[in-house]
């Protein structure tokens, strides 16, 4: 059997079971019975129904968290740790199924999606590494009186996750409000719902009773549901700016709500001609993701920036190092990269390598669809040089595999081309020089920098955005607070 009679006999298999929601710790259909289809992006076929809620059903799953919010916040925070611990441990278990689900979901090799599965076992770990922290201060405001503070959660926690990391993005963000002591209804993606169906099955019996629902929905209604519900008093969304943008107005207009985002980026890879450039050229293909979720991350450096003296030799080196990722089936272990995770995403990314094209920017290499996968949404990692910080294509986020490349002759002249974008989420700086490096970082404006690095997340260290690339941190003990309310304390004696 051929990888792609494989792939398609193993989508058949998860076509073959009935997807139904966990709404207060119930497997059920949507109250209508609607389903909607979601596609397998490398074949271009339908590959499962899954459950389309309606408004009802997310009020009934919202409810139902408001019905568990006492009992779970009157848990020991020790103990909350220990379900955490219970349930990464579950996952880890059910990590080759969860991979092949995302796999087939969202396009990205089955490979990366194990190691995906992992991490989003460690973030679990991790937060329940942080139970302690759940403690408040004492505070000396006046000598005769005693005045501490304590936290407290805030109640219904709603989190929306993306389709890019499907199954990591639905353990680890639910980590934070549950170790909180919220309950939690997560809305994954409708592109990508599977594995966050499959999690709420593997929670079942380890989180307590309505403490984690999941509702899956083609379109905004249940996610807008979600947001607008007076019982939702927290909601942590990851996205489009677009979107962030709407949340926070649907939030704004049905109540005083606490809403954090983590949203796109256009984030920049300085170059100094100092720089080890052999490395760099190994940071420049990995910081854009290539070879995990074919560029569509936040956090990929699709802009990157090069000193004059060095650029051509760069490129050289980038170019050969793209040359050796193999893209194929996302089933298959050799595979690195696959498709795009829809027709929409693929759609977007041609679209502005029209634009890049017509703005008058160089295609360096790539631009359409690999050899011999005519079928399935597959684009070859794609690099504009000549680029002018002016462009669209410099500017706005494609959330795809393609990247420009721009030069400057100073510091000066990198930092400004680095800010001059709405975005600030993430930074990469490339130099031998450590004044250089450390001016670069406090100058340039994003939430989270690399020296001599890319893409990799550090668990424990913050992760977000400055300006229009979001709002509160993750990943961190910053993320767990932040589900958190102070409440302060004034005992007159």
């Amino acid at each position: 059997m051929s990888v792609v009679d494989d792939l398609i006999a193993t989508a058949a298999g998860v076509a073959d079971r009935e997807w139904r929601l966990t709404v207060g710790g119930h497997a059920r259909a949507a109250g209508t019975g609607a389903t909607y289809t979601v596609e397998c992006p490398a074949t271009e076929e339908p590959l499962a129904e899954a459950p389309n809620a309606t408004p009802e059903d997310a009020d009934e799953a919202v409810r139902s968290a408001a019905d568990a919010a006492t009992g779970w916040r009157n848990v020991q925070p020790r103990e909350r740790a220990g379900r955490l611990r219970e349930l990464a441990a579950a996952i880890r278990a059910h990590a080759d199924e969860l991979a092949l689900l995302d796999a087939l979901d969202s396009g990205n090799p089955v490979t990366a999606m194990r190691t995906d599965v992992g991490w989003g076992a460690d973030v679990l770990e991790l937060f329940a590494d942080y139970a302690t922290h759940l403690g408040g201060d004492t505070i000396p405001a006046s000598a005769e009186n005693l005045h501490f503070t304590r936290r407290a959660p805030f109640g219904v926690v709603a989190r929306i996750v993306p389709f890019n990391h499907p199954v990591m993005f639905a353990a680890a963000k639910i980590a934070a409000p549950l170790l909180a002591g919220n309950t939690v209804v997560l809305k994954p993606s409708e592109i990508t719902p599977l594995s966050a169906l499959r999690l709420a099955e593997i929670a079942t019996g380890i989180l307590p009773e309505g403490t984690l629902s999941v509702i899956t929905g083609d379109g905004p209604a249940a996610s807008q549901a979600l947001v607008r519900h007076p019982l939702v008093r927290r909601i942590g969304f990851i996205g489009s700016e677009r979107v962030g943008r709407i949340i926070q107005r649907d939030a704004a207009e049905s109540g005083v709500k606490e809403v954090s985002l983590e949203l796109g980026g256009k984030n920049a890879l300085i170059v100094c001609p100092d720089a080890d450039l052999r490395a760099a050229a190994d940071g420049i293909v990995g910081g854009m993701n290539f070879a995990w979720s074919a560029g569509q991350s936040c956090g990929s450096t699709s802009r990157v920036l090069l000193h004059t003296d060095v650029a051509d030799e760069v490129l050289a080196l980038v170019r050969e190092r793209i040359g050796r990722i193999t893209i194929g089936s996302p089933v298959d272990p050799a595979t690195q990269m696959g498709p795009l995770a829809s027709r929409a995403q693929y759609d977007k990314s041609c679209r502005y390598i029209d634009i890049a094209t017509t703005e008058g920017a160089t295609l360096f290499h790539g631009g359409g669809r690999p050899d011999g996968l005519d079928r399935g949404y597959y684009l070859e990692p794609t690099i504009f040089t000549g680029v002018d910080p002016r462009m669209r294509i410099a500017r706005e986020e494609v959330f795809g595999p393609v990247m420009s490349v721009l030069t400057f002759t100073d510091l000066d002249d990198a930092i400004r081309i680095a800010n001059g974008v709405d975005y600030g989420l993430t930074a990469s700086i490339w130099t031998r020089d450590v004044s250089t490096a450390l001016a670069l970082a406090d100058r340039v404006e994003a939430g989270y920098v690399w020296i001599n690095g890319s893409s990799r997340h550090f668990w424990g260290v913050p992760f977000g955005g400055t300006k229009s690339s979001g709002i509160g941190r993750e990943e961190s003990v910053e993320e767990l607070l932040s589900y958190t309310e102070l409440k302060a304390v004034n005992v007159v004696v």
